[in-house]
């Protein structure tokens, strides 16, 4: 029965490893879907534009025209003096102690000094710029995840070249401990070789450790289980063949760059709402109609009381006090005018930085495959010098520690410059294309 219990246990400690040690491969495409799905930014987004668009759907009602129905029941405890005039037979006073009454009106808006007409206006442009909002906020998710799917490759690829490397270290440690058998070697030499030998598995470790938190940093940007081990995908990581000029780019980034022209719409918002705060000077004017019955039991009843005409309403108040609102709304115009000048300087810079750090990154990449060049021939050398005993244990491995470092090198800065290149596409708006 222990026996059984055991073969259970084990069973499902190995599914549990199984499930844990889940791996996937990803391409930067695929980031990108399942967090753009994910993000809860984006999600908050959603409900602001359906804010917004509730917002313009509330102005136009305000069109539309206003009914209501009101009615009332009244107990009349204390019998009311009562005194006729005209015509009427006064000799007896009816007994009077309950009143019932119901109106029913409608009122339809004429004119109102552009209210409704600037307000609809007003909240068509709000909402126009809180879907530029999210579009830019979209821009940047995509820029936050192609982030973090290079580290995740710079990570990866970390862990592939520093074994080959430690391949190559024990290879040679075993060599070098024939050669120390055999009396060709010194000790020391060979304690050197270990050494370094021991070194490169701890760059192992520190490299393991950095692409696990690179995988969990990405499985919970897309929602995934954080013990899913994500394998980078090298399609959709190319290297631009061309790209254009400084000042095509800062034309694309006026033309394309959703917080420019979010920024834009809320001031012509704002001018509208200097319109919106001159219409308090104007009167409301609109067409009303109505139906009032009422019933006083042993008195009156009262029946088809219908009533239509024209309503008009001026507020004296507005003469001193809408100077002040049509001052505060040049003021908001006035902020955003400036808000935009200044964004639009900060765009040029963002381009600028972006621009010029791409070209370095290409500069790099240059540099770095040379170094390559320069770093395997060195080695190459230094090892036949070695193996001829012409040089040093210490040469030989100081020459393999610079052609690990110059391999690291050329990948990151690859795997920078696509990173520059998408930064540089996000300053000029142009990254979801």
């Amino acid at each position: 029965m222990k026996h059984k219990l055991l073969i259970i246990v084990t069973a499902l400690f190995s599914i549990h490893n199984l499930a844990a040690q889940e791996k996937r491969t990803i391409t930067l495409k695929e980031a990108i879907d399942l967090t753009l799905a994910y993000n809860k930014t984006l999600k908050i987004n959603k409900t602001k534009i359906e804010d917004a668009a509730a917002a313009v759907k509330e102005a136009y009602e305000k069109k539309l025209p206003d009914a209501g129905i009101s009615g009332s029941y009244l107990y009349i405890p204390v019998q009311p003096t009562i005194n006729f005039k005209g015509r009427l037979d006064t000799s007896a006073t009816p007994n009077i102690n309950q009143a019932i009454y119901g109106i029913a009106s409608v009122s339809v808006p004429i004119y109102s000094g552009g209210r409704l007409k600037y307000g609809l206006e007003s909240a068509k442009y709000l909402e126009e710029a809180v879907k530029l909002d999210a579009d830019n906020d979209r821009d940047l998710v995509v820029l936050n995840v192609t982030n973090a799917c290079i580290n995740l490759y710079k990570a990866y690829q970390a862990i592939v070249l520093v074994k080959e490397n430690l391949a190559t270290s024990q290879q040679r440690v075993k060599d070098l401990t024939s050669l120390e058998k055999n009396g060709l070697l010194a000790r020391n030499d060979l304690m050197k070789a270990e050494l370094q030998s021991s070194n490169i598995e701890l760059s192992l470790l520190d490299a393991e450790s950095n692409y696990k938190i690179a995988s969990v940093n990405m499985d919970l940007m897309m929602g995934l289980p954080e013990q899913t081990e994500l394998v980078p995908d090298r399609s959709g990581l190319a290297l631009p063949t061309t790209v254009k000029t400084l000042d095509e780019y800062e034309q694309d980034a006026l033309q394309n760059r959703k917080d420019v022209t979010a920024i834009s719409y809320r001031k012509k918002a704002a001018t509208t709402g200097i319109k919106t705060a001159k219409s308090d000077y104007y009167p409301s004017i609109g067409f009303t109609g109505g139906y009032i019955a009422a019933d006083i039991p042993s008195f009156v009843s009262i029946t088809n009381v219908i009533n239509i005409g024209i309503g008009v309403k001026y507020d004296l108040a507005s003469l001193w006090k809408t100077k002040t609102k049509v001052q505060q709304a040049k003021i908001k115009e006035q902020q955003l005018q400036l808000n935009e000048e200044m964004m639009t300087d900060n765009v040029r810079m963002q381009i600028n930085q972006a621009y010029q750090a791409y070209l370095v990154s290409v500069k790099k990449i240059q540099v770095y495959e040379k170094a390559v060049l320069q770093a395997e021939e060195n080695y190459r050398i230094t090892k036949n010098k070695f193996d001829n005993s012409l040089t040093t244990t210490t040469e030989l491995l100081d020459a393999d520690v610079a052609l690990l470092q110059t391999k690291l090198s050329v990948t990151n800065s690859k795997a920078d410059s696509f990173l520059a290149y998408n930064k540089l596409l996000q300053v000029t708006g142009s990254i979801n294309k």
